[in-house]
């Protein structure tokens, strides 16, 4: 995400082809716990950020089934994924932080990862271990009393 801007006039950029629009975020300001002093007990700095992905016309089918598989822990029941900020002292710099907490969330949800490709092991490599075998099976052998008649 190095050198994309992070927030859109109109929303907030998860990857080159996807934007959540900020109407369909629901944000909330309350006040921050811990330590603080007056500052922390007067101010609501702490900010909280949801978004209904159930419900987004933002991202299509695909997207919403890798995004519900992925993060299903972290989903709701009616799958809205929640992210918190309370870092700061600034509100502001508490909402840009969970706008980029959730652009990374979902980011991260939604890179496909590829198929593995197996491999096979070398002829070589087969042999030597097969000839490593016989010779301890040798030296096994070779280690037992001889059977007397």
């Amino acid at each position: 995400m190095q050198g994309e801007e992070l927030n859109d006039s109109d929303g907030i950029r998860v990857n080159r082809s996807l934007v959540i629009p900020r109407s369909e975020l629901t944000v909330r300001a309350s006040r921050s716990s811990g330590a603080g002093g007056q500052h922390v007990n007067k101010t609501s700095s702490r900010i909280e950020i949801e978004w209904n992905v159930a419900s987004s016309r933002a991202i299509n089918d695909d997207q919403r089934a890798l995004i519900t598989s992925r993060l299903a822990s972290r989903l709701s029941d009616e799958g809205i994924i929640r992210v918190v900020a309370s870092d700061t002292r600034s509100q502001l710099r508490n909402r840009e932080a969970a706008e980029r907490r959730l652009a990374e969330t979902i980011a991260k949800a939604l890179v496909v990862q590829r198929k593995r490709k197996p491999t096979k092991r070398p002829r070589a490599a087969n042999e030597a271990r097969l000839s490593e075998k016989k010779k301890h099976s040798e030296r096994k052998r070779e280690r037992k009393r001889p059977i007397t008649d």
